[in-house]
Formats: C-alpha cells, sequence, structure tokens
C-alpha cells in the first residue's frame, strides 16, 4: 500500500514558501509566489482570474496576462502535487468558476495556525496561556508577506497580521506578570516597545513588571517616557490606565505586587527554567565580587553560548569578546588572559571570517599571550599551562583563516600536538578546528576534510560534545560535495539537523537549506535551484554572518550559468551593482567579456590575486580560468591550471555546500586544449 504523503504547509509569515515533508517546494519566480500568495490571502475562497491579472500587474496587464496566470498556476499545480497523474484534477490548486482557489488545510498556514494558537490561548489561564503564545510567536520569520510589502491586495491582511502579533506580544507579557515572571517579561517588552512606541498597554505593561522587580524609579521613568512620546509625538495624553497605574505606584499600593499565587506549582518546564535563570544569575551578581576574575571567565562563557545561538546572539558575542580580553590582560596574568581567550571556542565551519578587525585583534592578544607564558618543557609545572597553550594555538589557527600566512597551519598543527598528547578530547575538538580552517592550503583537500569531520564526530559521539559532532557532520557534508557523494552528504545534513534540532543550533539549518539548493543544481533542476537559491538567501540577514552572506547570492545564482561548463555567461546574468562581496575580483573580467569590452577584462585578469585560501579557492580559479579560455591567456591559463590539477576529482565550489561551478576536470581538459593549440 502506498504511504500517504504529508500535506503541503505553507508560510506567509516571512518570505512566502511552501514545504512538503519538511522539505521546500521550489516555487520558481515572484509570479508564482505572488499567485501562491494572493490564493493565501483569499483563505480557500476563490479568486477570478481576472482579479488575479489586475493584482499582479496593477499598472497595465500584458496582452497575454491570462496565459501568463494559467501557466503560473500549472507550474504551482507541479510543485505542490508532484505525485499526481496525468490528467488527474487537482486535489490542492483547484480550478473553479472563473477562478482558482487553494484549498489548503486549516493548520497547512503558518498564519492560520497562529490565528488560531493566539485565539486559543486567550481563553486559557496564565500557564497555559503562555507556552502557546510563545509558540505561536516562533512561527514569525519576518514581516507577514514579506515579498510583498508594497502591494495593495495583500495592505489589509499584512495590517491585520501585525496588530495581532502586537497585541499577541503583549498577551504574553500579561500571562508572564500573572505568573510572577516580571524580571523575564521586562527586555521582551522593551524591545517591542523600540519598534512600537505608540502601544499604551505596552507601556502600562512594561511599568508594573518593572515595580513588580523593585525597580520603582525606572517604573516611572517608563511612565514619564510614555507621556512624553504620546504628548510630543501624537499630541494624545495618556489613557486612564497609565495615569492609575503612576497613581498606585506612588502609593505602593500593595495590589501592584500580586501575582499568581500557584506560579511555581503551574509553570511549564520553559517558565521554570527562565525563573531559575533569572534566580540564579541574581545570586552570582550578588555573591561574586564585581573585580573578581571568575566573572571574566564566566562571561566569556556566556558569550560563547550566545555565539551559537546566531542572529543577534552571535552578533552581541563578536561586540564584547574583545572587551573581556581586554580585561583580562589588565589583570597581568598570561594563563587568566589565555583561559578567557581559549573558552571561546565556537565551532567554526565557514571559512571567511565574520569580523577581519577583530580577528586581527584576537590573534594579536593570544600571540601576546603565548609569548608571556612561560616556555614550554623543562619541569613538571609547565605542563599546567599546556591546556592553554593548546587553546590559544587553535585560537590562532581559526582565527586566520582564509589567510596565506604560514602562521596559521603551524598553529594548528601545535594545538593538534599539544591535544592528542594530553589526551583531552574537548581540546582535540577545538585543535581540530584549527586544523580543518587551515586544510586549504591547496586545491583538493576535500578528502583530507573528510578525514578530520570523521574524526571530530566519532570523538564528539563518544564523549558528548554535541556542537563539536555538529561541526564534523557539516565538515563531512561539505567534503563530500566536493567529491560528487551526494547520497553521503544526505546523510550528514539529516543529522546536523538532527543535532541542531535536539541541542538549538539554529544555524545550522542556514548551511543545510543552502545544501539543499545546491542538490538541485547539481542534479540539473536549475529552476528550482534559483527558486532555493533566494528562499534561503531570505534567512541571511538574521543569521549574524556577515563573512558568509556578503556576495553568496549573486554567486550562487551565477554558478547556475556554469552548469555546462567553462563559458562566460549572458550580459543579464551579471549585474555590475549586486553585492558580489569579497568575489568581486573574479567577476570582473566576467562582467567585461559580458559587454564585449575585451581590453577591460584583459586587465582585470592579470590583475587577480590568488583567491583566499578558503571553501571557495577552486571556485574562483574556475571563474578565472573562464576568463583566461575567453581571451586566450596562456599565462594565466598555466598559472590555473597548475594550481586546479590536485583538485581533478572534485567539484568547483561543491566543498562549500552551497553551490558548484561544476566539474573541475572538465575546466582543466579546456585549458589544456587551449594551451595545446
Amino acid at each position: 500500500m502506498e504511504r500517504e504523503r504529508s500535506p503541503v504547509v505553507f508560510g506567509v509569515l516571512g518570505p512566502v514558501s511552501a514545504g512538503l515533508q519538511e522539505s521546500p517546494i521550489a516555487l520558481k519566480g515572484p509570479r508564482h509566489r505572488a499567485v501562491l500568495a494572493r490564493l493565501i490571502v483569499a483563505r480557500r475562497r476563490v479568486v477570478p482570474v481576472d482579479r488575479l491579472v489586475a493584482d499582479l500587474w496593477a499598472d497595465s496587464p500584458p496582452k497575454g496576462a491570462v496565459g501568463a496566470v494559467q501557466t503560473f498556476v500549472a507550474d504551482l499545480r507541479r510543485a505542490l502535487e508532484p505525485d499526481r497523474p496525468p490528467r488527474a484534477p487537482a486535489r490542492l490548486l483547484v480550478t473553479e468558476g472563473p477562478g482558482y482557489a487553494l484549498r489548503a488545510e486549516p493548520d497547512a498556514v503558518d498564519a492560520w495556525r497562529f490565528e488560531t494558537a493566539v485565539g486559543e490561548a486567550a481563553k486559557l489561564p496564565p500557564a497555559r496561556a503562555l507556552p502557546r503564545l510563545d509558540g505561536a510567536l516562533e512561527l514569525w520569520r519576518g514581516p507577514a508577506y514579506a515579498d510583498f510589502a508594497h502591494e495593495e491586495w495583500v495592505r489589509g491582511e499584512r495590517a491585520r497580521l501585525a496588530e495581532l502579533r502586537l497585541r499577541s506580544v503583549e498577551r504574553r507579557a500579561d500571562a508572564q506578570l500573572a505568573l510572577g515572571l516580571a524580571a523575564e517579561a521586562v527586555p521582551d517588552l522593551d524591545a517591542h516597545l523600540t519598534d512600537h512606541p505608540w502601544r499604551e498597554d505596552a507601556w502600562r505593561l512594561l511599568a508594573l513588571a518593572l515595580y513588580r522587580t523593585g525597580r520603582q524609579g525606572d517604573a516611572l521613568a517608563v511612565l514619564r517616557r510614555a507621556r512624553s512620546t504620546l504628548v510630543e509625538q501624537l499630541g494624545l495624553d495618556p489613557g486612564p490606565g497609565l495615569r492609575r497605574l503612576e497613581a498606585d505606584i506612588l502609593a505602593q499600593d500593595p495590589a501592584l505586587g500580586a501575582a499568581a499565587k500557584t506560579a511555581t506549582e503551574t509553570a511549564g518546564p520553559t517558565e521554570t527554567a527562565s525563573r531559575l535563570w533569572t534566580q540564579a544569575a541574581a545570586a552570582y551578581d550578588r555573591t561574586v565580587a564585581a573585580g573578581a576574575r571568575a566573572r571574566l571567565e564566566t562571561t566569556v562563557s556566556l558569550l560563547r553560548d550566545l555565539a551559537v545561538t546566531g542572529g543577534g546572539g552571535l552578533t552581541a558575542a563578536r561586540e564584547h569578546r574583545m572587551a573581556a580580553v581586554a580585561a583580562a590582560e589588565e589583570f597581568g596574568d598570561p594563563a587568566l588572559t589565555g583561559r578567557v581567550i581559549g573558552a571561546f571556542d565556537v565551532p567554526a565551519i565557514w571559512t571567511r571570517g565574520d569580523d577581519p578587525q577583530l580577528a586581527r585583534q584576537i590573534v594579536a592578544a593570544a600571540e601576546r599571550t603565548l609569548a608571556a607564558l612561560p616556555p614550554p618543557g623543562g619541569t613538571a609545572s609547565y605542563d599546567a599551562y599546556d591546556a592553554v597553550r593548546c587553546r590559544l594555538l587553535a585560537t590562532v589557527a581559526v582565527e586566520t583563516r582564509g589567510s596565506h600566512s604560514a602562521r596559521g597551519p603551524q598553529a594548528a598543527g601545535q594545538a593538534e600536538a599539544i591535544a592528542r598528547r594530553l589526551d583531552d578530547p574537548a581540546l582535540l575538538a577545538f585543535a581540530l578546528n584549527g586544523v580543518f580552517m587551515q586544510s586549504f592550503t591547496r586545491a583538493g583537500l576535500a578528502p583530507r576534510r573528510a578525514e578530520i569531520g570523521a574524526e571530530l564526530v566519532e570523538l564528539s559521539a563518544r564523549r558528548g560534545l554535541a556542537t563539536f559532532e555538529v561541526l564534523g557532520r557539516l565538515i563531512l557534508l561539505q567534503a563530500y560535495c566536493a567529491l560528487g557523494d551526494f547520497a553521503s552528504a544526505d546523510t550528514h545534513a539529516a543529522a546536523a539537523d538532527r543535532l541542531a534540532d535536539r541541542h538549538e543550533r539554529p544555524l545550522v539549518g542556514v548551511f543545510t537549506r543552502w545544501y539543499g539548493a545546491l542538490r538541485l543544481s547539481a542534479s540539473g533542476d536549475l529552476a528550482g535551484a534559483r527558486s532555493a537559491y533566494e528562499s534561503a538567501a531570505a534567512d541571511l540577514p538574521q543569521a549574524g554572518m556577515p563573512g558568509l552572506t556578503h556576495g553568496l547570492l549573486p554567486l550562487a545564482l551565477l554558478s547556475l550559468h556554469f552548469a555546462d561548463g567553462p563559458r562566460v555567461p549572458p550580459r543579464d546574468a551579471i549585474d555590475p551593482a549586486a553585492d558580489w562581496g569579497p568575489y568581486r575580483p573574479w567577476i570582473t573580467p566576467l562582467a567585461a567579456l559580458a559587454t564585449d569590452d575585451r581590453a577591460t577584462a584583459r586587465t582585470a585578469l592579470r590583475a587577480l590575486p590568488e583567491p583566499a585560501r578558503d571553501l571557495l579557492y577552486e571556485a574562483c580559479c574556475c571563474l578565472e580560468a573562464t576568463a583566461a579560455l575567453e581571451l586566450g591567456d596562456d599565462a594565466v591559463l598555466t598559472r590555473v591550471r597548475e594550481r586546479l590539477l590536485p583538485a581533478s576529482a572534485e567539484l568547483a565550489g561543491a566543498g562549500s555546500g552551497l553551490l558548484t561551478l561544476g566539474p573541475v576536470a572538465g575546466y582543466l581538459t579546456a585549458m589544456s586544449a587551449a594551451l595545446r593549440n
């Protein structure tokens, strides 16, 4: 008996998307997504074809607009119901009367699930309402229907959902206050009001939360700020709720401190953990002296945990990391400084740093600390510094990623040797991360990286180092992509996703979603890959990884034009104004060739440096080779061919796990033929 397929699910609380069995569905171009979004807005009702035409082409529909809509619908049907037999009637996107309707299940659209959850939460006691609201708000990936923010047909629905979301944030804070979680409510309400300063109820809740945490002065200051905002910017006096609260705070009305007496008994695990964190942090703040060294080591541990959450957490960790190092150096104790620097052992998978200036500062501090430590060897007392020395060397190896300096590989080798001698699994995992980051000294080293990834997985799984096991899985994904073994890459992608879900590592999904787009590209589904790349790129700005983000989407889309080998892409495939990031030098000759400006192309080609030693080294070499083949530049061809020869069995760029320009062998064959001629 054929197994029943899971229903299609749709996302509109952010960029419009569709998925089947937890896999994204490629929706081709923006018009296809617009048709889908318009039908979702209609909530299972029929949308006439002429209405779709008017909405898709607000100014002047082209002559073939109706036919185009029919094509869009046919494409969507194939994507949404891939197993539907030919000529069988559609069950999901149906034709009815003068138009079309999307007969999605009530729980198939994230916005509908959100509304249901919020409605149910309104009828529940605070202890049960809070997790329901948490789950509802987690469905939001960005503004509703983010792709179509300026379309008239979705304006009312976007406004309605946005208002419901704002009310839900405030209802969640209300539930927290009822459960005695005032301290936990403060930061979320503060952030909420930063973006929405006209919400009177949010001002009331924030002031009440501050009062209940013993911050009466701050509560009154918030009420004054609310009055100033409303009067000066809107010309409105505060409502009776805010005025009454101010009077009650000044009178220290006992009723203001009331909260649910049974909060401890009725709270779920989320609330319990949150309360425990608040209480423990307060106890730590009272107990550990403000200038204690222990505070620095605790701080950097928090920054490490913050970094693996991605997004704002990763950004905040970068902002405070060097300050912690500088504070440690002020004590004049190199062992303490070494522990603070080396405790930030956040696994790194992408070979371009997010903040090069910070990386240089960290490396300089690590080198200063290494020089200040007692020299290795001599007496047994020096062994106490080996673990610190190992972490410092691993830090140098990780933070000098992508450079042509000999120091990075040297530091990686030294860190690995110390970690193996000490037989410390956590040290060895961090050292192997440095070894991985320095495994790009030439092209064609995917097999070596596969060995590193396999050891990391085995070591981490055995010793419970979940974060480094994720790193090992992603390294293996990349290495097997480079070797064209996508079945093995699929296995490690799935394992990485399972680990990420279990251990709350959201950044993993960034890489596995891009891998999904690469898989479509490698299989020849270029249209699906384009859509998948665009969808995956929508999450990058929130990931907190500018070293990955800059230039990646244009490069990925350009790579689709290399499916048939080294040919200069057409003019419309290379937008000179796009954010090419660090890859622009290798794009410039191709952009000039696309406009037949051979003189500029030749000058740009001959000015190219050797690419950064990173995951896209081979890809940049192949872009260089493509321009050199078109220009017949034997000197460049000879140089690039020598670089690429060790990677003859690999797919160019696929070692990134994100994109590919096809087999390196094809470029080598073309270059050899050109040089013979």
